[in-house]
């Protein structure tokens, strides 16, 4: 018999707000969280703007030592985190500390650290000044490890790394391990922080970003006919995920239940998606299956879909291949419209927002998508412009990320 897993604490750090409270409301207001970059000087780069964090101040959670150990991506980790821990409730020293674990994610780790440790040195006269810290706060465990050392936590800890899909492998392993009795709870998600010339450079380089420089609040249009590429967002989010008796143990809240989850491979291309979704169809089928469910039973979708031309396209012909090409109706929306692609930590926020949509019966707008690409069939309903109050039992979170990896995860009211 396999434990059922439920979520019991939710932290998040996003362009929409440094809290659920707040992400959620503005997510549901429809706001957007994209402006111009202000963390470096991005006037001579294609892409000019980014979702960045708004009125953040780390010392505020960090003390001075923290923060010289640690890169941004592991500050926001332990942000999101603390929030996570704290709205869970559970108490550790009730508790055998190797029953808690974790399983976190970042898809580009401590680029910050990195990139100005080289650039330092390329500077230099070829004299080594790298910093003792600099290998620590760069290496993409590190999150993991932070959180662990931060609360004493001393049972399954590492790192997932999938690309724009990790958070979700991150939840899917944190799904099995407690299913499998290896572990109580596990404070899993993901964190990012890849607003930095190298990063923004390299996205531009590819013409993976929307470049509507004059434009940056409509710049992000999943499914929209005009959408030109994703914009960039930092930011972390966190879940405890724990077994169901044990929360109920407790009297814990209980926000809904992870029923299913599944990866796939495209195999197809390091950037782009397949194009007939062949991987992601398979994805969000295991996972329905596990869950013991069909599309029939999704009331949301929160899907990948990140405002490019190719993949917003490829994940609706994956959708059209579960439910064989036939209406559904199941809302799609997309939040990135809003917080943008956190890369590594998307899976993260994205699940929030699916799980506060089953709480509060509220489905996210997907904004400034005015005219739906003609490719995409009539019979598919999409929540534009403005929330909806809707009826929310299964909620489903698509992530894909370079390399062809697919992550899907299906949550439920309990």
């Amino acid at each position: 018999m396999l434990n059922r897993v439920v979520i019991t604490g939710l932290g998040a750090l996003t362009p929409l707000g440094n809290n659920v409270k707040t992400y959620w409301q503005n997510l549901i207001a429809g706001k957007s969280g994209a402006a111009t970059i202000t963390r470096f000087d991005a006037s001579l780069f294609r892409t000019q703007f980014a979702c960045e964090l708004k009125d953040f101040n780390i010392t505020d959670h960090l003390d001075k030592a923290e923060l010289k150990r640690t890169d941004t991506f592991t500050q926001y980790a332990l942000v999101a985190a603390d929030e996570a821990i704290k709205d869970s409730g559970f108490d550790l020293s009730k508790m055998d500390p190797f029953d808690v674990g974790i399983i976190w994610g970042s898809g580009q780790g401590g680029m910050e650290t990195f990139e100005e440790q080289v650039t330092e040195y390329a500077r230099g006269n070829g004299q080594p000044r790298f910093s003792p810290f600099f290998v620590p706060k760069f290496i993409s465990n590190m999150a993991s490890g932070m959180i662990s050392i931060r609360n004493g936590f001393m049972g399954i800890n590492y790192t997932t790394v999938s690309a724009c899909a990790t958070s979700n492998t991150a939840i899917m392993d944190a799904f099995n391990y407690i299913r499998l009795g290896k572990a109580k709870i596990i404070v899993t998600g993901g964190s990012e922080a890849p607003i930095t010339p190298a990063s923004i450079g390299g996205f531009s380089s590819m013409k993976a970003m929307s470049a509507r420089n004059n434009d940056p609040q409509h710049a992000s249009r999943p499914f929209d006919i005009d959408r030109d590429g994703f914009v960039m967002g930092e930011g972390a989010g966190a879940l405890v995920l724990e077994d169901y008796e044990h929360a109920v143990s407790r009297g814990a809240h209980i926000y809904a239940e992870v029923t299913g989850a599944s990866m796939t491979a495209d195999a197809y291309h390091m950037t782009a998606t397949h194009p007939e979704g062949l991987g992601a169809a398979r994805a969000m089928q295991q996972a329905l299956t596990e869950s013991g469910l069909s599309i029939e039973d999704v009331d949301y979708l929160n899907m990948h879909a990140t405002s490019t031309p190719v993949g917003d396209l490829s994940e609706i012909n994956a959708l059209l291949a579960v439910t064989k090409g036939k209406a559904t109706d199941t809302i799609i929306g997309s939040t990135k419209s809003m917080t943008g692609h956190l890369l590594g930590a998307a899976g993260a926020i994205e699940a929030i927002a699916a799980i506060k949509s089953i709480e509060n019966q509220i489905i996210p707008p997907t904004i400034n998508t005015t005219t739906l690409d003609p490719a995409i069939p009539d019979n598919l309903k999409f929540v534009l412009k403005d929330a909806i109050d809707h009826k929310v039992k299964v909620a489903m979170s698509n992530t894909f990320g370079f390399g062809g990896h697919n992550g899907i995860v299906v949550f439920k009211a309990v």
